[in-house]
């Protein structure tokens, strides 16, 4: 028996041992118990360890969450104390193979709490995330053991690696270094502190998100008042209304964004005003609701204290260093680039919308309201396109199997295939076998794109199995959308931006599917922040490749594809309101960027006082255009991991417009292209630079003209 199978093996009689000493002796019990009728205990068993979930209840997550902390600090601690000399394969090696309980259960725990939560998840994940915080630092501040990496560090030049090996054993010192292990005692005891009680923080923050989805939704009394909402539509706003106890009524949800998609089909002006100022007022308090400014002030202040003692000047700084942007200043120096071009389009824009208003007989400013609901108006007279033409051309499967999975089949030569009968978390996920183009299966693909009360807002890709060739695992991926469900019986019509949207997502599906690295810690999405958008941005695009679009866009009642002609306007039509797209997104960034710049004793007291400041001084504060995300709501940069990272999504949109540019002048939509590509980007995970993998791929660095032609901006 190895030594993982004794300490989980031993872990259930310790408990007994420790529970009966205890005069809460039930409740430890309780809380700790891990043995063989826990479905963590071992591995799956079935394909490729995917998940059981017919036999994994809420209750099992807690012990095996404590069993694998407790199994992976025994074998941390057997590493530091090993009383070998360090050697790459003692140490870093044994490090990567560590853990394995606990990612097992954690993976499982992490989707699940995003993706289908519910009271007893979030109390788990609520109690759960400082000690999880405590056991990181418990690793990355153990001496013994980081003096075995930093004797490696010193050696590397001697130890003969391979250039994945160097880059591990250099990103793991420098992740050492970065937790604090060159700082003292007192120094790192608070930095133990701060990282609990931001684990905490960020979590509530999360959960209040989620609580905000229902609380802010806009409940309809009459169904006049959805005059430009399509039958469907209006159908599923009646049952999601029933299903809230709000019989003969209809539900407009808000989303995570501060626009919301019905915006772009609501004639009713005021009906518009009353959904947008539901989404652009949540977590301000405002008359007795959910008020997270306490939360977000106080995220900003233990940022910049931690940045502070690691010896950085911010948090920005701290968090940019390890990033292919490197410094705050050239993501300010890029973005202030592009404003000028981005405010004349908005200017531009603003003007059309404004006389189509007064058409309507609204002789008024643009308000934020109006933008979306005008700028369809406009793409209607100008490029004669209307949003209930083209929906019955975009019906969910077909745009998945004859969209995305074509796309995917095309380039790299892989199919899908689904499958029924692995168990799945909710009765909306499906299960797909990849194969690649010899035959052999390369793992499992979930998909789970409705919307529900129990999932959070966005779009994401997440993974139940990582790949490695060390520990012998093909990777398990879920992709997860919002996507509003059809009323029972009617057909999952979807707007182009959930079109884009579901390519998006398989871009990072591709992504974790073609890993094909030793290393987990290197495996699939495990590059900078910065990188990651890149694959799946670059997918996008194919979403409005002629023949791709030709093959998915056909009419779900007479079975006809779309005409010519009008596949023309919509991609013609694409370069409409890239200003107000632009703006939005640059005005959040700028955002996510000065609360990070912020030193401790710069936290302002007002969160939206800060906010307006900060877009006045980017000249950004337009009215009708808000940021994509307000502070109070903004989940990427207070509980999603992108803090002072925002602007990933832009500087990765450069590398993929200019890999999409030297994809259509070597062919395009080629399987030649699709395995060049995936040969130095998608199977490389994060076993080499980042940079060195785009030159690998492209053979020169990126440019931004690509990026201006995607977005219709002028390069002035």
């Amino acid at each position: 028996m190895n030594y993982k199978q004794t300490v989980t093996g031993m872990l259930a009689v310790l408990v007994l041992v420790m529970g009966a000493c205890s005069p809460n002796a039930r409740e430890t019990r309780k809380e700790v118990m891990f043995d063989e009728n826990n479905p963590f205990y071992t591995p799956s068993t079935l394909p490729f360890e995917a998940p059981d979930f017919d036999a994994i209840s809420d209750e099992h997550y807690k012990p095996a969450l404590l069993a694998g902390m407790e199994q992976e600090m025994g074998e941390i601690e057997e590493i530091a104390a090993n009383p070998e000399p360090p050697t790459f394969e003692n140490t870093i090696v044994a490090m990567e193979r560590s853990g394995q309980l606990l990612d097992r259960v954690r993976r499982v725990f992490s989707n699940m709490n995003s993706a289908h939560t519910n009271e007893t998840i979030q109390q788990i994940q609520s109690e759960m995330a400082p000690r999880f915080a405590e056991h990181s630092d418990n690793i990355r501040l153990n001496a013994d053991l980081f003096e075995r990496v930093r004797t490696l560090y010193d050696r590397k030049d001697e130890l003969d690696l391979t250039e994945a090996e160097e880059k591990l054993l250099r990103d793991n010192y420098r992740s050492f270094v970065r937790s604090g292990a060159l700082l003292g005692l007192m120094e790192q005891e608070r930095i133990r502190e701060i990282n609990a009680e931001l684990s905490s923080l960020s979590t509530e923050f999360q959960q209040k998100l989620l609580e905000m989805t229902r609380e802010r939704a806009v409940i309809i009394d009459d169904e006049s008042e959805l005059e430009g909402l399509s039958r469907d539509r209006i159908a599923a706003a009646k049952e999601a209304a029933e299903d809230r106890g709000h019989e003969g009524k209809y539900l407009l949800s808000i989303t995570n964004t501060t626009r919301v998609p019905v915006l772009t089909s609501l004639k009713n002006r005021d009906v518009r005003r009353r959904v947008w100022e539901a989404s652009a007022h949540r977590g301000i308090g405002e008359d007795g609701s959910i008020d997270t400014r306490p939360i977000v002030l106080r995220l900003a202040e233990l940022r910049a204290e931690r940045a502070q003692l690691l010896g950085y000047e911010n948090f920005a700084t701290f968090a940019l260093e390890p990033q292919t942007a490197e410094n705050p200043d050239n993501v300010i120096d890029m973005l202030t680039d592009l404003i000028p071009a981005v405010k004349a389009n908005t200017g531009r824009e603003a003007e059309m919308i404004r006389q189509k208003m007064l058409e309507d007989g609204i002789d008024d400013q643009v308000r934020p309201w109006d933008w979306e609901y005008y700028a369809e108006r406009v793409r209607e007279s100008e490029y004669d396109i209307d949003d209930a033409e083209i929906r019955p051309y975009f019906e969910l499967d077909r745009v998945l199997k004859d969209g995305v999975f074509y796309a995917m089949n095309r380039l790299y030569g892989i199919t899908f295939e689904e499958r029924f009968d692995l168990p799945v978390y909710h009765d909306d996920v499906r299960v797909f076998d990849v194969f690649d183009h010899d035959g052999e299966q390369l793992g499992l693909f979930y998909a789970d794109y409705f919307a529900r009360d129990s999932k959070r807002g966005g779009a994401w890709m997440s993974s139940y199995v990582g790949q490695s060739h060390l520990l012998d695992k093909k990777p398990v991926v879920v992709n997860v959308l919002n996507i509003a469900k059809p009323a029972e019986g009617e057909p999952a019509l979807i707007t182009f931006d959930n079109v884009t949207t579901l390519f998006h997502e398989m871009g990072h599906g591709v992504h974790g599917l073609f890993s094909d690295v030793k290393y987990p810690s290197q495996a699939m999405t495990a590059v900078p922040r910065d990188f990651v958008e890149f694959p799946s941005t670059f997918e996008e695009d194919w979403a409005i490749h002629p023949e791709v679009l030709a093959n998915y866009a056909i009419h779900y009642e007479t079975g006809e594809r779309i005409p010519q002609d009008l596949l023309d306007r919509i991609i013609a039509a694409r370069a409409f309101n890239q200003g107000f797209e632009t703006q939005e997104y640059v005005a959040a960034t700028m955002i996510d960027k000065e609360w990070h710049l912020l030193t401790p004793d710069e936290i302002p007291d007002d969160v939206m006082e800060f906010e307006n400041f900060a877009l006045a001084k980017y000249n950004l504060d337009y009215e009708p255009v808000p940021p994509r995300y307000k502070s109070p709501y903004f989940a990427h940069i207070f509980s999603g991991g992108y803090s002072a990272n925002y602007y990933a999504y832009i500087w990765s949109e450069i590398l993929a417009a200019d890999a999409f540019a030297y994809m259509k002048e070597r062919g395009g939509l080629t399987r030649e292209n699709g395995d060049h590509y995936r040969e130095t980007i998608l199977s490389r995970g994060g076993s080499r630079e980042a940079m060195d993998l785009y030159m690998d791929f492209r053979g020169e660095e990126p440019g931004v003209d690509a990026l201006l032609r995607r977005r219709g901006l002028t390069a002035n």
